[in-house]
């Protein structure tokens, strides 16, 4: 049977991007063929690689102890990333917003990579000595990639340490901590926290000179499209791999979750490693693998070297 991947809901993708989706791969095989759990052949597919992508998601940054505010408990007082990250609530209600992104940029100063993170990392460097080739496609924006090491990383969703000037356009890294001092103590989860209601004048605001424009996380939010260069580099590396690993992605968030169907339906290896099975795992195929259990805990094994 042929299945046209229409997202059930496409939250990151617009029409362009899907356009451009569906022209490279109209259809996805869907099979019967169980994918193997037998880590010692995928290790013999990791031997032979000269060209591993690693998708990313969630599951790999929420084994750091970082909120993924999705599913049952996860919330930041009683909304859920869905109700703020979206250019709506922004337009809405700027200081609301801004105080959860505050919260998630402080909160990271507690958290660190774990074993995936590392692994991967590792697995790069010690690949780049054979002259190979490691590429990290990620949805996650907190940074913990780089942190471990990674060095060729495609960020899907932005970055959590960047702003955007919606004046002036600038994009620019941003660590300040506070981001701008009227954030200062603001942003608690808790359910019963009151909002800051900061004036629009006092939020965090472009330092180019002459501009003073109001300025917004630099990630991508719920209805916009992906930067197009972004989009691009990713199906390159796609394009180009000869093994596949998806790790830590529920793969319902478009356009990433049509990314490991597309290289299995070319034949290519495509290994997932997550605590369940996703939409994605009936469509790795016979020559798909599936590892079941923390990332923290399967990448080590799957990624150390020979």
């Amino acid at each position: 049977t042929m299945l046209y991947l229409i997202p059930r809901y496409a939250t990151n993708i617009s029409w362009k991007n899907a356009s451009a989706l569906f022209k490279r791969s109209p259809s996805i095989k869907m099979t019967n063929n169980r994918p193997s759990s037998d880590m010692a052949a995928f290790r013999e597919k990791l031997k032979e690689s000269k060209h591993l992508v690693v998708l990313t998601g969630a599951g790999v940054s929420a084994e750091s102890g970082v909120p993924t505010f999705r599913g049952a408990g996860g919330y930041w007082r009683t909304y859920q990333a869905m109700d703020l990250a979206t250019p709506e609530a922004f337009h809405s209600n700027p200081s609301l917003v801004w105080e959860f992104y505050h919260y998630r940029r402080e909160v990271m100063g507690s958290k660190n990579p774990n074993p995936a993170h590392q692994a991967i990392a590792q697995c790069e460097q010690w690949m780049k000595k054979e002259n190979k080739r490691v590429v990290v496609i990620t949805q996650n924006i907190d940074e913990l990639h780089t942190r471990a090491g990674t060095q060729n990383l495609v960020e899907l969703h932005g970055n959590l340490f960047k702003t955007r000037c919606l004046k002036c356009g600038n994009i620019e890294v941003n660590r300040d901590s506070p981001i701008c001092e009227a954030l200062r103590g603001k942003g608690a989860p808790e359910p019963d926290s009151k909002g800051a209601n900061i004036p629009r004048e006092n939020l965090p605001r472009c330092k180019k000179p002459g501009c003073g424009g109001l300025l917004r996380p630099h990630v991508i939010w719920f209805g916009e499209s992906l930067e197009e260069r972004v989009l691009d580099a990713a199906f390159q590396e796609l394009d180009d791999c000869d093994l596949c690993l998806v790790v830590g992605t529920s793969s319902i968030v478009y356009p990433a979750a049509m990314f490991a169907p597309q290289v299995a339906a070319r034949g290519v290896p495509v290994a997932e490693f997550n605590l369940e099975t996703t939409p994605a795992t009936q469509q790795l195929g016979g020559h798909g693998f599936f590892f079941s259990g923390p990332c923290g805990s399967t990448i080590p094994e799957a990624l150390k070297p020979f």
